[in-house]
C-alpha cells in the first residue's frame, strides 16, 4: 500500500483542476483501493462544499489543518527556497506516513525528503504569453523549472505536452510521463430525460453545446464570428454556453463578449447559461447535436473527454492535443478562421434517439477502456516514483 498526499488545486477559479483532482482520486478510490491510499490536504479556509465530496469517498482520508490554507502560501514557497523545504509541512506528511507527494502548482522544496510528482497541466503560458501578465508568465515558469531542476517525475496529460515540455525545458527529458486522463461516464442516459433538462434551459430541439469557461483563450468570440456568417448564408444555428463567467486574467473578457451578442443581435443564437450544475453537463450534451469546443490551447479537454463517453458529434479546433484526443471522432476546423467554422457547424446534422443508443453504447465501452488505462497510468507512475532513490 501506498499513501500518496494530494493537497487543493484551486477551487472555484479553476474548475477544472478540482474537477480533476476530484475524478482523480474518486477513481483511485474504486479500481486501486488495496494499493494506493490518497490522503487529500485541505486549509482551514476551504469551503464545506469542496471538501464534502472526497470526504463522502470510501478509502480516502481528508485532513484539515491551516498549514495548507491559501493566505500561507507565499510563506510556504519561500521557506522551502531559503532553507530547501517547508519543514511544518514536511513533519505533517511524515506524521500521516506519506510516502509520494503530488505536486500541481505548488513546490515543496528541493530537500522535501519524499519523493514528488510534479503535474504540469499544460504550457499555455509559452505558446499564448499574451493572455498573461509578466508575473503570471514568471510565476508559473520558474515554478516548473524548480520543479525539473528538483528531480520530480513530471506527469502530463498527453504526448502533445510530452514534446512541449522536453522542447522548452530539456533537462527534463528522461523524467516525462504522459498520463492521459479520463473521467468515468455517468451511465446510460435516457433521451427523453436529457431532452426534458434542455427543456428545462428553454433551449430549442437543435443545439449545439459549448460547455467552456468563459476565458479569453477559449475562443468564444470566434464563434460569434461564425454565426454571423451563417446567418449571411441564411442558417440560423443555436449555441448553448455554459461555464464561469469570469475570466481571473482578463475580467474585462465576459463583459465585452455579452456586449458583443448584443450588438450583434445574437441573444437568440448564443445562449448564455451561466455555470450549470454538474448533473445538467451530460444530458445537455446528449440533447444537443453536437459539443463544440473552439478553444486556442488545450493540455487535455475535461469536456472533450466526457463529450467521448456521451456519443455525441464533436467540433473541434484544430489543435494537435485535439486530434490526440478525439481521433476520428471529431470534425476540426481552423482555429483563427470564423469560415471554416462556419462550415463545421453547418455540416452538423440532428441525430435521432435510436441513432443516440446506438453510439452512446459503444462510447460508454471505450469510455471504460480509457478509465481504466488511466487508473493504470497513474498507478504506474506512482509506484516508479516511490522507488526513486531521493
Amino acid at each position: 500500500m501506498i499513501t500518496i498526499a494530494f493537497t487543493m488545486i484551486s477551487g472555484h477559479n479553476w474548475t477544472g483542476g478540482y474537477n480533476y483532482l476530484l475524478n482523480l482520486v474518486t477513481l483511485l478510490a474504486r479500481y486501486r483501493k488495496d494499493e494506493i491510499c490518497p490522503i487529500v490536504f485541505f486549509g482551514t479556509d476551504v469551503k464545506e462544499d469542496e471538501v464534502a465530496p472526497f470526504g463522502s469517498l470510501d478509502g480516502v482520508t481528508v485532513i484539515r489543518h491551516p498549514l495548507f490554507n491559501k493566505s500561507r502560501s507565499l510563506r510556504s514557497l519561500i521557506l522551502s527556497l531559503a532553507t530547501g523545504t517547508d519543514r511544518s509541512i514536511r513533519a505533517v506528511f511524515n506524521k500521516h506516513h506519506i510516502d509520494v507527494v503530488f505536486e500541481v502548482a505548488q513546490f515543496f522544496g528541493f530537500s522535501l525528503g519524499l519523493p514528488a510528482i510534479a503535474w504540469f497541466p499544460d504550457f499555455q503560458h509559452r505558446y499564448l504569453p499574451h493572455l498573461f501578465s509578466r508575473f503570471g508568465y514568471w510565476k508559473r515558469d520558474i515554478g516548473f523549472r524548480l520543479q525539473i531542476m528538483a528531480h520530480r517525475s513530471i506527469m502530463l496529460s498527453s504526448e502533445d505536452s510530452k514534446l512541449s515540455c522536453e522542447h522548452f525545458y530539456p533537462a527534463a527529458r528522461g523524467r516525462t510521463h504522459v498520463v492521459r486522463f479520463a473521467v468515468p461516464p455517468k451511465g446510460k442516459i435516457d433521451y427523453s430525460v436529457a431532452r426534458a433538462i434542455a427543456d428545462k434551459y428553454g433551449l430549442p430541439e437543435h443545439y449545439v453545446f459549448l460547455p467552456n469557461q468563459f476565458w479569453k483563450h477559449k475562443n468564444h468570440l470566434l464563434v460569434l464570428e461564425a454565426l454571423k456568417i451563417l446567418r449571411e448564408r441564411g442558417r440560423e444555428i443555436t449555441i448553448a454556453a455554459s461555464g464561469n463567467q469570469s475570466d481571473p486574467r482578463d475580467p474585462a473578457y465576459f463583459p465585452s463578449l455579452k456586449a458583443a451578442i448584443e450588438e450583434d443581435g445574437l441573444e437568440q443564437n448564443f445562449r448564455l447559461l451561466g455555470l450549470i450544475p454538474y448533473q445538467d453537463l451530460a444530458p445537455l450534451g446528449i440533447a444537443s447535436v453536437g459539443l463544440l469546443n473552439p478553444s486556442l490551447f488545450e493540455g487535455w479537454s475535461t469536456t472533450v473527454e466526457e463529450a467521448l463517453s456521451w456519443g455525441v458529434p464533436l467540433i473541434l479546433s484544430d489543435l494537435n492535443v485535439n486530434r490526440e484526443q478525439a481521433g476520428e471522432a471529431a470534425t476540426y476546423f481552423n482555429r483563427y478562421d470564423a469560415h471554416s467554422l462556419a462550415d463545421a457547424l453547418a455540416a452538423v446534422r440532428p441525430h435521432t434517439a435510436a441513432m443516440i443508443d446506438t453510439s452512446g453504447d459503444l462510447a460508454l465501452a471505450m469510455s471504460n477502456e480509457r478509465v481504466l488505462r488511466f487508473v493504470s497510468d497513474f498507478t504506474s507512475l506512482v509506484r516508479h516514483t516511490c522507488n526513486q532513490v531521493q
